[in-house]
């Protein structure tokens, strides 16, 4: 599907709440991004039960339902979950990845709101949901006229509308100050290879495991939930940030010389959080003309180049991470030459 507009949570939740209740809208969206999550939420704002199908686990019988003989006449029973008597939410999630008998059994209840004899009853919304070709998901192409029958949108994260959610569902703390830090963590596309990848359906599950394991967790506990949820980068990311809570290692105290950079071998996962912490600091207070400097940028100049010095002679390897251009950042070329200059091996390093 080609939308060339996405939208967030909160816009999709208006979207739903204008348009669902009227014309039967379709979410496209990353798996694990939340579109189930917030299709229950959009019921229980317009007060209605809401009943979930999953597309990849149906057969036509299943919507359509069985004959009966009733008064010498064949009559389709469609089943108890779909035919009720009040008014409901269906929700029909990875409606793209059923096969097409599923998908035309699918036609009459879309447009209009029928199934063989049995109609919905008033004020019934149907809202239909699946992954993109491009997520390595199930996916089957819908036909023009199933498309043409509903309304589209795509929904993208975003880090602020799941913080929200996140502070008022009891996700784990330690999950939202690290998402607070690394919003690009949040979620990241999904690999063409068998492993965990990062989503907000991802992290929700590492925090009701952190609940479940306690404050205690052991250090080797944590990296086995971590790599089993998230991407391999971002789980070594967030087990250093817990490890650099759990030690008390502040940048804060290490820039004013209170505290020493991490040197055990063991710690060196903490020592890369806090080397890009300390680089994101130097690209966000150090201003591009040496000359602009401020009191208080002029000490972080002087005393990073020290920090620079006893990062290197920890790991060449992360004071050329501090030093390297990155996401399209990159530290001011006045401090680059003053750095250079000090540390010529960290020079040579970068000409490799």
């Amino acid at each position: 599907m080609n939308i060339p507009i996405t939208v967030n949570q909160s816009q999709l939740l208006s979207v739903l709440l204008n348009v669902a209740t009227v014309r039967p809208v379709f979410i496209w969206g990353a798996p694990g991004i939340g579109k189930s999550s917030i299709v229950e939420q959009f019921a229980a704002e317009v007060g209605l039960p809401c009943v979930s199908l999953l597309g990849s686990q149906l057969a036509p019988e299943d919507i359509i339902g069985v004959p009966q003989i009733l008064d010498g006449k064949s009559v389709f029973c469609p089943p108890r979950m779909i035919a009720r008597d009040e008014a409901y939410c269906l929700f029909l999630d990875e409606l793209n990845a059923c096969s097409q008998e599923v998908q035309k059994a699918f036609y009459s209840l879309i447009h209009d709101r029928r199934i063989g004899e049995y109609r919905l009853p008033k004020d019934s919304i149907v809202v239909g949901a699946g992954n993109r070709a491009q997520d390595n998901a199930i996916v089957k192409p819908m036909s023009s006229a199933l498309v043409n029958r509903m309304f589209h949108v795509e929904l993208t994260a975003s880090h602020r509308d799941w913080l929200d959610w996140a502070g008022q569902n009891g996700i784990h703390h330690h999950i939202i100050e690290y998402i607070g830090l690394r919003p690009d963590h949040l979620w990241r596309q999904p690999p063409k290879t068998e492993e965990p990848f990062s989503t907000p359906r991802s992290w929700h599950m590492l925090s009701d495991a952190l609940h479940s394991y306690g404050d205690e967790i052991a250090d080797k506990e944590l990296e086995i939930l971590a790599c089993g949820c998230l991407s391999p980068h971002h789980a070594a990311q967030f087990r250093a940030f817990v490890k650099h809570i759990r030690n008390r290692y502040a940048l804060s105290a290490i820039i004013s010389g209170e505290q020493k950079w991490p040197a055990a071998p063991e710690d060196r996962d903490a020592l890369y959080f806090l080397a890009q912490s300390f680089r994101a600091r130097l690209v966000k207070e150090l201003p591009a003309n040496k000359g602009q400097l401020s009191d208080s940028a002029r000490d972080l100049s002087s005393r990073g180049k020290a920090l620079m010095r006893d990062l290197a002679n920890l790991s060449l390897e992360i004071a050329q991470m501090v030093v390297a251009p990155a996401d399209g950042e990159s530290l001011p070329d006045w401090f680059m030459v003053e750095i250079v200059r000090d540390l010529p091996r960290l020079a040579e390093k970068k000409k490799k």
